[in-house]
């Protein structure tokens, strides 16, 4: 007896027009959380209706079924990753969006471009930002503006916004006021108080709160996957959380 629409698991083939391999993929929960931490960090945003939010609601029907587990990511994910790029024709910005290597959206819009370097440039006058690379502050603001930004701070996404913070700014210590401070105090309250502060209440104007930022680089990803995955039972990163943000904008950042 074959499965009715809604039983079917939702492929690449089913919402991207893609030809490889990967349209017989089933679109699995890791594979969207990296997209939205990608578009978040380059674009400041998910796109509503973009490929992050479709591959949301596809992942939505595949747990439903139970064709897909939350901690699944395709191999063509794994492999390659996914990638965010844009370039900037005639005023207009072009945004292309790849999963393993194949693009699966093209977009336009009229470019803002110009005032967000402006902007960029009065937030990092002395750091040396490079133009399109993203700073660790960046890359914390981005976990605010996903799902992820609802999730009530643990001591591991405390312990991760600290070591980013000291990577940021180059000290080692806890910096009185910060975000890393802050991020302390909130797992604190977390764990005793019924009304949870979340990743968003800290981490929204992440870039304002640190006193001095920087590109991310491999070896900051790597340090701050470290920082969370020693607080966490299963000694994994949380979905869409602050060691993923950080990793996706080190994978962004060409050097």
């Amino acid at each position: 007896m074959s499965m009715s629409s809604q039983e079917k698991p939702v492929t690449y083939r089913d919402v991207f027009s893609v030809t490889s391999e990967l349209g017989s993929k089933s679109i699995a929960p890791q594979d969207a959380a990296i997209m939205q931490s990608a578009e978040s960090i380059a674009l400041g945003h998910v796109p509503k209706g973009g490929p992050a939010s479709l591959m949301q609601s596809a992942v939505s029907q595949n747990e439903s079924i139970g064709v897909v587990a939350p901690d699944d990511m395709t191999d063509f994910v794994r492999d390659q990753g996914v990638t965010v790029s844009q370039a900037e024709v005639g005023g207009t910005r072009i945004v292309s969006e790849s999963v393993g290597g194949e693009v699966i959206a093209q977009y336009i819009y009229r470019s803002e471009a110009a005032g967000v370097d402006e902007e960029r440039a009065a937030r990092y006058p002395t750091t040396g930002v490079q133009e399109e690379a993203v700073t660790v502050g960046e890359a914390l603001e981005a976990v605010a503006l996903k799902p992820a930004g609802d999730k009530p701070i643990e001591q591991s996404d405390a312990e991760a916004i600290q070591a980013a913070e000291a990577r940021a700014t180059g000290q080692s210590e806890v910096v009185p006021g910060g975000v890393g401070a802050e991020a302390q105090r909130a797992a604190s309250v977390n764990a005793r108080a019924d009304d949870k502060i979340t990743l968003g209440d800290v981490l929204t104007d992440a870039t304002h709160k640190l006193t001095d930022d920087k590109v991310v680089k491999k070896e900051d990803a790597e340090g701050v996957v470290g920082a969370e995955i020693r607080k966490t039972p299963d000694l994994a990163t949380h979905p869409g959380g602050v060691a993923a943000s950080i990793t996706t904008a080190s994978n962004l950042n060409i050097f």
